[in-house]
């Protein structure tokens, strides 16, 4: 009889434990509730949930109506689709920057072997004609690849 009492008192007294006040808020025609009283519009208390439900379970993970969720979902869903938005562009400009080192590395390329050729060439129209060339590759050397 003793062992019974006692685990009695110890559930009465858990169950009063787990017991929380829930506040009914009405502001703007919308309906919320928390475990806090209202900051404006009005505020009722409603009895506590039955044991062994806890508030958070009846209010989403985080806690709160589900218009909060869906509005933290919308935020987290934008936030990824902006991440990724950049991670393309990143990759788009890599591209870009790789294309623009491998035009200027040919480029550069071809002046040596101009400077090459001028440089076996005996005077003439042909060493002329190579000279004109280097002075034109080297032109759109500096205007493709400054610096």
């Amino acid at each position: 009889m003793l062992r019974l009492s006692a685990f009695i008192f110890i559930f009465a007294f858990t169950t009063g434990l787990q017991a929380q006040t829930v506040y009914k808020c009405r502001q703007d025609g919308k309906t919320a509730y928390s475990d806090r009283p209202c900051v404006q519009g009005a505020s009722q208390a409603l009895p506590p949930p039955p044991a062994g439900i806890a508030l958070s379970d009846q209010m989403g993970p985080q806690g709160g109506d589900a218009r909060t969720l869906l509005e933290r979902e919308k935020a987290r869903i934008a936030r990824e689709k902006a991440q990724e938005k950049e991670g393309r562009v990143q990759v788009r400009e890599a591209r870009a920057m790789q294309a623009q080192r491998k035009k200027c590395d040919k480029l550069r390329l071809r002046q040596k072997w101009t400077e090459e050729d001028l440089a076996r060439t005996v005077h003439g129209p042909k060493y002329d004609a190579l000279r004109t060339k280097q002075r034109r590759q080297l032109e759109a050397l500096a205007v493709e690849c400054p610096g």
